[in-house]
């Protein structure tokens, strides 16, 4: 592995390991060592590595045409809008480069229709617990104070409510009238993979409240997307569906690319000239959303994650100790520990070559490929509950 770069700001913490190349669910280091990627890139690569059919399909298009801007039309960009709608049950779509610009659009189109409806200071309610993105809008709205620090958010636009109450967002609308969305992560990754109290049936509590006081009802599925839990999007386990819905990892299996759909009471809100992106939508990275989407309909992608990761689920609530709090729906899955456990990364790592993370300091993070199957399935399985174990009795 190369030395640090002096030459690159110095905002990762990176692990001493650099991949040459990867298939499937499987990465491979420099040194010709593989490893099982229990990560996806942190839930970006959901079709794995080097997937056939999207590099095949963005080959073509690369010797092609990359970029004309959208000054013109774009025809792949009309082609993904359609297989995304579909895919989301939404029905109209502003393609980024990240799940921030994704947030920053849902923000800003928030802002518009509540100037539109003459408040004067509009104010979105958030969880407690969130995390929205970097850009400094994204960053006002996310609660994670380490990543918040130094900045100076502009907290006066956000009024923050514990992950799951219902009664406070209640209370909040009927006191203040510049209110004008509530948005939320249906389940925090970044968090811990932490569900509200009442699970997903806190969406439908949430949707109910935004009907009664005319606001948008506003998810951020950047991380829950894309098949990720075992439907196509989070918010398709309940029976509500949002007017705002934001995703990014998964659309496009590792190509930059964010998607800020809208539906229902902000259809309309935007038009010419309110929001643009040079490198939206391009003709490259519409392809590869296509393509990527195509795969995961083809494959049966988002089935096989419902399927397998509820059998990991199962596993590791029969498997690990009774200490351990295991959580998380398709292949979206979070073990707490009751200690701390972040050095549990480089023992997966080392010891058992499977890349994961821990998030909230004491959650191992697990998000490995939509395609993962059984017997890799069983090999996450059988490392982490050997590792956490073996962590365990030593703590």
């Amino acid at each position: 592995m190369p030395e640090p770069s002096s030459h690159l700001i110095p905002v990762f913490n990176r692990q001493p390991l650099s991949f040459q190349s990867g298939q499937g669910v499987w990465l491979t280091s420099a040194q010709g060592t593989r490893y099982l990627d229990a990560l996806s890139g942190i839930a970006v690569c959901g079709m794995g590595h080097a997937h056939p059919k999207i590099c095949h399909t963005l080959n073509e298009q690369v010797n092609r045409l990359w970029h004309t801007s959208n000054l013109y039309s774009i025809e792949w960009q009309h082609l993904a809008s359609e297989k995304l709608c579909e895919f989301s049950g939404m029905d109209q779509v502003f393609f980024a480069n990240s799940g921030a610009e994704a947030n920053e659009a849902a923000l800003k189109l928030a802002r518009r229709r509540a100037h539109d409806q003459g408040k004067t200071r509009p104010k979105v309610i958030v969880m407690e617990g969130a995390f929205h993105g970097r850009t400094l809008l994204t960053l006002s709205a996310t609660a994670n104070a380490g990543v918040r620090d130094g900045f100076y958010p502009l907290d006066e636009d956000f009024v923050r409510v514990a992950f799951g109450d219902t009664q406070a967002i209640q209370q909040i609308c009927e006191q203040d009238s510049d209110i004008c969305a509530v948005f939320l992560e249906p389940i925090q990754g970044e968090g811990g993979i932490r569900f509200a109290p009442q699970g997903l049936k806190f969406l439908e509590e949430v949707a109910q409240i935004c009907e009664e006081f005319d606001l948008l009802f506003m998810l951020d599925e950047i991380q829950t997307g894309n098949g990720r839990t075992g439907k196509p999007y989070a918010y398709q386990h309940t029976s509500v569906k949002p007017d705002v819905l934001t995703t990014a990892k998964g659309l496009a299996n590792g190509f930059p690319a964010g998607a800020c759909m809208v539906s229902n009471k902000a259809l309309g809100v935007f038009g010419v000239g309110a929001h643009g992106s040079t490198y939206g939508g391009t003709p490259l990275q519409c392809c590869a959303i296509h393509a990527t989407l195509s795969a995961i309909e083809e494959e049966h992608a988002v089935q096989n994650a419902h399927d397998i990761g509820q059998w990991m689920k199962d596993q590791f609530e029969a498997r690990l100790p009774a200490s351990c709090h295991v959580r998380g729906l398709g292949l979206m899955i979070g073990v707490e520990l009751p200690v701390n456990c972040a050095e549990l990364v480089n023992i997966a790592r080392d010891d058992y070559h499977l890349l994961l993370n821990v998030t909230a300091g004491k959650v191992i993070r697990l998000l490995p490929p939509l395609i993962t199957n059984q017997k890799q399935a069983e090999q996450i399985v059988s490392s982490v509950c050997q590792m956490t174990e073996d962590f365990l009795a030593k703590s």
